[in-house]
């Protein structure tokens, strides 16, 4: 009986030290990507708080999809640093006030794969790397950069492309004001099929009618 409660008395120190390890190393991953969109956001103005706001409204939009703890901790995750692309974008195209020319929008649209292929360097981002590459392919197939359509897309890249193009249409740029919540939505709504993956787009035009203010909730 001694030697049970010895090894039960050692098996749950054990677990208390990686609980402890756990969060200790939540805690830095979530810091050294802080730091990361905080150069991001240095040099590309319009990401200042865009990304923050983007990984609160996908986790909040998996919860409400049901989709389990896991996939709303990688969908908060994917959403900060699905811009991080960027950084490997000319500054001056990022923070041009003017149109875009063909050429530099096609530059522009290189920061999905660009993403991906910076976090797949490690393995335990690689699947945050694969959400962040497709998050701007389409439900009909037209998106970039690989013309993905319908399931093809991950599905946390789905989540991730509604809660992009809601905080894009509803956020101030330079060039331009952003829209009303209701203009928002109403233009969601009608790209639910074409753009956006029906199932994803209404539940998450479903999610914001319901509170009167932001549903974002602390990270998990």
């Amino acid at each position: 009986s001694i030697r049970v409660m010895e090894a039960f008395g050692n098996l749950a120190a054990t677990f208390l030290s990686m609980k402890q390890l756990f969060s200790v190393q939540e805690r830095f991953q979530r810091e050294m990507a802080m730091s990361m969109i905080s150069i991001l956001e240095q040099y590309d103005a319009y990401t200042r708080g865009h990304s923050e706001n983007v990984a609160l409204l996908a986790q909040r939009l998996a919860e409400r999809l049901g989709l389990g703890r896991r996939a709303m901790h990688d969908a908060y995750w994917s959403g900060l640093v699905h811009d991080i692309g960027k950084i490997l974008v000319p500054i001056d195209i990022l923070n041009k006030t003017s149109p875009l020319t063909a050429e530099e929008y096609t530059l522009v649209k290189t920061h999905p794969q660009r993403g991906e292929a910076v976090l797949s360097r490690s393995t335990e981002l690689a699947d945050l790397g694969v959400v962040v590459g497709s998050h701007h392919e389409n439900w009909d197939g037209t998106g970039y950069p690989a013309g993905l359509r319908g399931e093809e897309i991950p599905l946390l890249a789905r989540v991730l492309s509604v809660a992009d193009a809601y905080d894009a249409m509803t956020s101030h740029r330079s060039y331009r004001r952003g829209v009303k919540k209701s203009v928002a939505l109403e233009e969601i709504r009608r790209c639910a099929g074409s753009q956006f993956d029906p199932m994803v787009a209404t539940a998450f035009v479903e999610m914001l009618e319901s509170v009167p203010e932001r549903p974002w909730s602390v990270p998990v």
